[in-house]
């Protein structure tokens, strides 16, 4: 071997398509952010809320050491295999609630947005402007065609939200979600692409 000969070529790696760990700025005192691993105390608070157990299936307890391996590995792990983006709302600093994009589809450019707030932070509109603002995120800024909300028949509040937000109620998926109380319908909602969206 005279050192001359082609070296076989390094495999590539596909690349992961992935949203952006992007600070989301809703209005003068609220934005869209990362989770940091001093917000565990305060998002275990928010989720034993009875309103947010409600509706959401989650762990029983819910450990502070939990809250901290979320806001830190889980929520990250999710931005980084591109199936999603978790992100704090964060009003003058403090976590309000949290609001996020999953079920996305790269090809199709679809995404699905939940949301929570904690107690203290409701009535004010913040779901609706955090909403609207992640939503019109993704249509304008990264090119998705469609973003749905799916919420529980029954969640009067956050139908709210969705109308308010802009989406337009396109029917119930029956018996296609659940809660700690069992299986529940799910309204769906959606904003679009295109001049034809709200």
């Amino acid at each position: 071997m005279s050192g001359l000969e082609a070296r076989p070529a390094e495999p590539t790696r596909p690349t992961v398509t992935r949203l952006p760990d992007a600070v989301i700025p809703v209005d003068a005192t609220t934005a869209l952010t990362a989770f940091v691993v001093a917000d565990a105390p305060a998002l275990v608070a928010a989720v034993t809320d009875p309103e947010i157990r409600r509706w959401l299936p989650l762990p029983r307890p819910y450990p502070v050491e939990l809250a901290e391996h979320w806001v830190t590995e889980g929520t990250e792990s999710t931005r980084v295999s591109g199936t999603g983006l978790v992100r704090c709302i964060r009003v003058d600093g403090a976590l309000a609630g949290c609001i996020d994009v999953k079920r996305v589809d790269w090809r199709a450019r679809t995404a699905e947005v939940g949301y929570w707030l904690a107690p203290g932070f409701r009535g004010r509109g913040l779901a609706s402007a955090a909403v609207r603002t992640l939503s019109s995120w993704l249509l304008d800024v990264h090119s998705f065609e469609r973003v749905e909300l799916r919420v529980a028949t029954g969640n009067t509040a956050s139908a709210r939200v969705a109308s308010r937000a802009g989406f337009v109620h396109e029917g119930v998926a029956r018996n296609a979600g659940f809660t700690d109380d069992g299986r529940v319908d799910l309204a769906v909602w959606s904003r679009i692409a295109g001049p034809e969206r709200t």
